[in-house]
């Protein structure tokens, strides 16, 4: 279930998505190299929207 109507994240993949960019942040205060998390971050997004146009699609039928 979405956390919100606007977003299609569940609160598991929020509170991932906010750890995630609490790293790439500290990651990138000490210089070091974020691309890994980003792509980890980019990953649960897409899956997020995947899932919903899914559940979106099967509505209509």
């Amino acid at each position: 279930m979405p956390a919100s109507k606007h977003d299609p994240h569940n609160l598991r993949e929020l509170a991932a998505t906010v750890v995630i960019g609490y790293r790439i942040a500290r990651r990138e205060e000490k210089g070091k190299p974020t691309k890994a998390l980003e792509n980890r971050a980019a990953r649960i997004r897409e899956k997020a929207q995947e899932r919903e146009d899914a559940k979106a699609k099967a509505r209509k039928k």
